[in-house]
């Protein structure tokens, strides 16, 4: 069978034309995605940002969106200049897996919205003034792998429902104001690599679940009012490089002689001097997790 040359240079126009224009549809995105866009750049200032948003241009334009198969995927706008408090619209972009708005200036609370981001894996809020309490809800986002919200103002209790986060990797809570008791589900976060709860008011004891987590490689609760004894089940944490203790209240350090400190790359504890502890790594003195102190000169210290 023969074509004439024509007809396959009409073929190939007719299948380039189709695949441009199935490209442009997915491009698109709902205008309920979109609405939640607009509103969420009114309500955060956008016109002060520093990576503005042009309006009249394509979405696929715009700083920090990323758009997939017609569905907006991420938002990435870390120190942009973002201003006010996260709108309730938020919730309308159910597709998102990443949203980055850390380092900037955003205040009130949470909209309880937040929960309906039911794809959500990377959640970053550090260094803004957020205000209020985490919802016991957020443990709704069962796909989440990363929480990240040190230097805020929140308060009251670590949520329970953490522990059902069960892809969490990473969770960093550090420099606010949470008070209570560490909860015990955090056990349950079997791939939990960094922990992070340094500069709270945390009290009562070190749950012993937290001797579960084995490819914790990260742990710091410094600073705060932690009392009791460390406990036992912390030798068994063969996976752990970073610990940091310091400046709590506990009553008893016994149990970190059955600690592998030489695995340790950095061990800050005030257990006194009669704790000799040795390590692999000769640079001691390299800069902890704990004393570094994340700024922005566009933000005001708090």
């Amino acid at each position: 069978m023969h074509f004439k040359s024509s007809h396959i240079r009409q073929f190939w126009f007719i299948l380039i034309i189709s695949v441009g224009l199935n490209g442009f549809v997915n491009a698109q995105i709902s205008q309920q995605e979109k609405a939640a866009l607009l509103d969420f750049h009114q309500r955060m200032a956008g016109e002060n940002w520093k990576n503005a948003w042009n309006l009249e241009e394509d979405v696929l334009s715009w700083e920090g969106v990323k758009v997939k198969d017609g569905k907006v995927v991420e938002i990435n706008l870390f120190n942009n200049g973002l201003v006010g408090v996260l709108p309730e619209s938020i919730g309308q972009l159910k597709n998102l897996t990443h949203l980055n708005l850390a380092f900037n200036s955003i205040t009130g609370e949470l909209p309880k919205q937040l929960i309906q981001l039911s794809s959500l894996k990377v959640l970053k809020l550090e260094m803004n003034r957020i205000k209020g309490e985490l919802s016991e809800s957020i443990g709704q986002l069962e796909n989440l792998e990363e929480l990240t919200a040190f230097n805020n103002f929140l308060t009251g209790n670590i949520p329970e429902s953490l522990g059902s986060l069960k892809n969490l990797k990473v969770l960093n809570l550090s420099s606010n104001n949470l008070k209570g008791q560490i909860p015990n589900s955090l056990g349950s976060l079997s791939k939990l690599e960094s922990l992070g709860l340094f500069e709270n008011a945390l009290e009562g004891n070190i749950p012993s679940e937290m001797g579960k987590l084995s490819n914790l490689k990260e742990l710091v609760l410094a600073n705060n009012r932690l009392g009791g004894a460390i406990p036992i089940e912390f030798g068994q944490l063969a996976s752990l490089k970073i610990l940091q203790i310091q400046n709590n209240r506990f009553e008893s350090f016994n149990s970190l002689r059955l600690m592998n400190t030489k695995e340790l790359l950095a061990f800050d504890h005030d257990a006194g001097a009669d704790f000799n502890f040795d390590f692999d790594n000769p640079n001691k003195d390299k800069t902890r997790m704990v004393d570094t102190k994340f700024e922005d000169d566009d933000i005001d210290n708090k």
